[in-house]
């Protein structure tokens, strides 16, 4: 069986990204978005944290208000001029009810045809690193809230039902069904991520602090499924 990936279909006006942290979206969505936003389609983000306890080194009371001015500088890159912030404790996220209602919330608020968010599963992949807490539980909150935004007896005070989502599109999935082509975009992803450069050099040496090699490997990978052109992959999940 051939392991190309079909292009995902573009047939949506609205995307929203929804993820733990500033920087999450960076590490590979933000090329889709970056096309997606040239072709003339909205696109915002919302932060269920502010990344306060993600760099070693600096206070939560200092770091979150920098990682959100660092996170709203990097959607800007790529055509993205909503950024919310949940204010969920980073690193301390609990799926639930109250996660659930909030990203309700924010998606009946956007009335997006399309959300993003990252890979939910427990690993990144078959023998690969375990997965945040933090990137499990909004995986799974979002996955859920597609469909309780929808229905105007759950959640009531959160806005009115919006059932306009059609899909998920899971970033950094161990399982992609989808490729975006971002030939055109990769250097917008690129700047996009080395907007976070609090984030970035608190990483100190690891292979994630260099955006471009980072970035160009990862397309380039993405690349060997779907027929050599530079991508982005998705786990697109139907509503």
């Amino acid at each position: 069986m051939s392991d190309q990936l079909p292009a995902l279909p573009e047939d949506f006006d609205r995307v929203l990204g929804i993820v733990a942290h500033p920087d999450d979206l960076e590490y590979g969505a933000a090329g889709a978005i970056a096309r997606w936003t040239a072709q003339g389609r909205w696109a915002g983000y919302v932060m269920v944290t502010r990344g306060e306890a993600g760099i070693q080194d600096l206070e939560p009371g200092r770091c979150g208000p920098l990682r959100a001015e660092e996170q709203i500088a990097a959607a800007r890159l790529v055509g993205v001029d909503t950024v919310d912030f949940l204010d969920h404790p980073d690193g301390m996220i609990e799926y639930g009810t109250a996660l659930r209602r909030d990203i309700t919330a924010a998606i009946r608020r956007h009335q997006p045809d399309i959300l993003i968010t990252l890979n939910n599963r427990a690993t990144w992949g078959p023998g690969g690193p375990r997965n945040s807490p933090d990137h499990r539980a909004v995986g799974e909150a979002v996955l859920d809230a597609a469909g309780d935004a929808g229905n105007q007896w759950i959640f009531p005070e959160a806005g009115p039902a919006w059932n306009g989502v059609r899909a998920v599109l899971i970033a950094g999935s161990p399982e992609p069904t989808h490729a975006v082509d971002i030939s055109g975009t990769l250097d917008a992803s690129i700047a996009s991520l080395r907007a976070h450069g609090a984030y970035l050099d608190g990483l100190g040496e690891h292979p994630m602090a260099d955006a471009e090699a980072f970035l160009s490997m990862m397309a380039g990978q993405a690349a060997g499924r779907f027929g050599g052109v530079p991508a982005t992959l998705f786990e697109r999940v139907p509503c």
